[in-house]
Order: C-alpha cells, then sequence, then structure tokens
C-alpha cells in the first residue's frame, strides 16, 4: 500500500475541522482514509473522466468508487474536488451504457478480471454480476454532488441515457424469468459465485420488486429481491426524477422514474416483510415471492441497517426499528460476539469476522450519540495496530483480518468521523 499523507487545500480545511473537534488519535485516523484513498485510488484520465480502484484490487466498482468519494462530497464546493467527483460520475455512466449488468470494470479494454465466466461479458469488464446497488450508486453520487455543490454539469447526455437505461433494465428485471437476457456461471471459485439454474438464479414470482443476481458483497443472492437494494432503487429513481425535473426538463423521464419507484416501493411493502415472533413487522433481506424469505443482514451497502442512511425510512420508524433490533442480535445469523468486538459481519468473509463497514454504519444510523461514539471507538481499537480499516477481522483476535487495504472501508470511517463532528454530507 502507498502512504502519503498530502492532501489539497479543501481537503487539508476539511481535516483540520475535525481536528478541533475529534481526540488527536481519531483526527490522525480520520487524515490518513483521506489521503490514503486521495492519493493511492483515484487517477484523472486524459478524458477527464475518474477512476477508482477499491485498494488491493485494480479494477473499479461501481459501487464501491461511490462510496470511497462520498467524504468529499463535504468539500465538493471546491473546484479541485468537485472535478473529481463529476470525473468519477462521467466515468461510471459511460460503464453503464456500455453493460448495465457488469459490477467491475477495468481502466482500458485490457481483458483483465473474470473473463472466464460463463456470461456475455468483454475486455472492459472485470466483472459481470449483476447487482441492483450498482445502478443506484451512480444516480446517487451525481444527485448529492449536485446537492453538496450546485453543480449540475454532470447531469450531461450520457447521465440521461444511462437513467433510461437502468429503469429500461429494473423494468425487464421485475420480470426475470420471462423477460431477463442476463444469465451468469462461474466455473471456479465458492458455490456463492455462481447462479443456480444454468445462470437464471432461484426460480422467482413477479412482486413489482425487481430481481438481483448477487448481492453488494458480490455473493449470489439466495432468493431473487434483495430487499434493501430495490429500497436502495426507490431512493435513486426519486432522486433522477427531480434531477429530471428541475435541471433536465425532461418530463417523461420523471414520469418514468416516479412510476417505477412507486412499483417497487409497493413490493417491498407488500412482500419484503415478515411477521415475527417477538419483534412484529421487520423487513426480510431477500425474499422469493414464492413464500420464501431470508432472515439476515450483511455487513455490505445496502443493507437493512443502512435504511436510514439510503433515505428510504427514517430512523425512527417502527418497522426499521424492530429490524434493526433483529439484526444487532444473535438473530441474525451474521451478527457475531467477541472479547474484542460485537457487530455484522458476512457470509463473504469467514465466520465470526465483523466488517468495519458495519460497524461504521451501526454509528451513522444510531439515534444516540452515546453508541454512535461507541462505535467510533471501536473502530479505532480494532485496527490491528495498522492505522486503517480491513474488509473484516475476527471478533477475539483483530489482529486477524481481510484485506489490508479497503478504501470503502477507510472511508466509511471517514463519514461517520464526520457525521461525529457535525460535518454532513446533504441529501
Amino acid at each position: 500500500m502507498q502512504s502519503t499523507t498530502k492532501l489539497p487545500e479543501a481537503l487539508e480545511s476539511l481535516a483540520q475541522r475535525v481536528r478541533s473537534s475529534q481526540p488527536p488519535d481519531v483526527a490522525k485516523r480520520f487524515e490518513n482514509g483521506l489521503a490514503n484513498t486521495w492519493n493511492t485510488t483515484l487517477k484523472t484520465l486524459e478524458d477527464g473522466t475518474t477512476f477508482v480502484i477499491t485498494g488491493d484490487i485494480p479494477a473499479m466498482w461501481l459501487r464501491d468508487s461511490a462510496a470511497q468519494v462520498r467524504p468529499f462530497l463535504t468539500a465538493s464546493d471546491n473546484k479541485e474536488v468537485g472535478d473529481l467527483i463529476e470525473g468519477v460520475v462521467r466515468r461510471q455512466f459511460d460503464y453503464v451504457l456500455l453493460d448495465p449488468y457488469a459490477n467491475a470494470f477495468n481502466e482500458q479494454g485490457s481483458g483483465r478480471g473474470h473473463q472466464g465466466d460463463l456470461t456475455d461479458t468483454g475486455p472492459w469488464i472485470w466483472e459481470r454480476k449483476y447487482e441492483i446497488d450498482s445502478l443506484c450508486y451512480p444516480i446517487q453520487l451525481s444527485y448529492l454532488l449536485w446537492k453538496n455543490s450546485g453543480r449540475t454539469t454532470q447531469f450531461d447526455e450520457n447521465f440521461r441515457r444511462g437513467v433510461r437505461l437502468i429503469i429500461e433494465t429494473w423494468t425487464t428485471e421485475q420480470h426475470h424469468e420471462q423477460k431477463s437476457p442476463y444469465r451468469f456461471q462461474r466455473t471456479t471459485g465458492a458455490p456463492t459465485d455462481t447462479l443456480i439454474r444454468g445462470g437464471l438464479g432461484s426460480e422467482t414470482a413477479h412482486t413489482g420488486m425487481t430481481w438481483s443476481g448477487f448481492r453488494p458483497s458480490d455473493d449470489a443472492c439466495t432468493y431473487g429481491y434483495l430487499v434493501p437494494s430495490n429500497m436502495f432503487a426507490v431512493v435513486a429513481l426519486r432522486g433522477a426524477a427531480e434531477i429530471a425535473r428541475d435541471i433536465l426538463s425532461d418530463a417523461e423521464l420523471e414520469r418514468r422514474a416516479l412510476e417505477l419507484a412507486d412499483e417497487l416501493e409497493a413490493g417491498i411493502e407488500a412482500h419484503g416483510t415478515v411477521l415475527h415472533d417477538e419483534l412484529g413487522k421487520i423487513y426480510a433481506y431477500e425474499v422469493d415471492g414464492l413464500g420464501s424469505a431470508n432472515l439476515m443482514d450483511d455487513a455490505n451497502v445496502p443493507s437493512l441497517l443502512a435504511i436510514p442512511y439510503l433515505g428510504y425510512r427514517p430512523a425512527e420508524d417502527p418497522v426499521y426499528a424492530a429490524t434493526r433490533e433483529f439484526i444487532l442480535s444473535p438473530r441474525n445469523p451474521y451478527f457475531y460476539s467477541g472479547a474484542a468486538a460485537e457487530g455484522i459481519g458476512s457470509p463473504h468473509t469467514p465466520e465470526s469476522y465483523i466488517w468495519p463497514i458495519a460497524l461504521a454504519m451501526q454509528g451513522m444510523t444510531a439515534q444516540s450519540e452515546e453508541e454512535r461514539a461507541r462505535m467510533l471507538r471501536l473502530l479505532m481499537n480494532t485496527d490491528a495496530g495498522t492505522g486503517y480499516m480491513h474488509e473484516g477481522f475476527h471478533v477475539d483476535r483483530p489482529e486477524e483480518f481481510t484485506r489490508p487495504w479497503f478504501s470503502w472501508a477507510n472511508m466509511m470511517f471517514c463519514e461517520l468521523v464526520l457525521m461525529d463532528s457535525g460535518i454532513v454530507v446533504k441529501k
């Protein structure tokens, strides 16, 4: 991992604001995270777009790249910072237009990545696991750039075409069994890296929600309707409708976005909840429309824990509150407790590994300052002395961790610190 603490003036000013409100160790860790992402994962290309690596993988995920630059939005009224984020948005929509079913891309058409997968891949595509959230994040990032900086130049013709294609894709995947062109199989690796039924995934019935092959962990969905990702799609579509109305003057795009958002939300509320014996009505993680529901949560965002962060429902919503109680307890099969920490992990990593992303999200969605402060200190105490966040760590032995360089986790920590310092991303 490269290391440098140099930051542009606008981000140095942001770091100074954090120094004035946080203990020195937290402020230093915050600055390390900002500098690591700014100096080692972002690359401005000749066309003015920005290519973003995840850290230890030299590819650009649509999801990760948006999350990695999100804390920079608080300084995006600065031209240098704003230009870089706009470059990320433009590069993301270039990729969406190339293939809306792919989740990760190469910087050039180099043919790197998972070219042996049984799917309609190509040299620009690192991986073609279809995930709803991959299409939510570019819309959200462009919307948040507007709200935080006033900038609207990202809403160009590629943006308009990209949103239309996203709406078409999500509409098609509302009828996955009958209309989807997407198939995905991987003949090597873990079972969670491939879809059953010849690449079609587990059987589903129509619910109004849109289908997803994979979770934001890049693991295959057990059931095809991934509830938190559908929630994120609702929020993204309503943001797109606002852009279509206020910036693009495109009444048809606004109508289509709002219509689909309403359909997805109705599907979530009709089919995405279950009645728990102890807690009452809660949201399921996945359903299939045939009566099956997967009651769990995963550390990766979008998650059920992240519902207020996404903007789908407020933290005080009673169904969210009950869901939160469920997923932050042993009832959730991926909630782990140990000598060093407790929190949500993922089937993507070994048993008893907690993810800093989930701890940061727990802090950012907490209703009490005490819980937020506790999550912040827990993150500080479980970095194994490296000064950076990791993908996951063992609940008893934080020195045992996965991914020493994971920019998404670093920046989720930074966003939690900003929130604790009274500096928030405008929505």
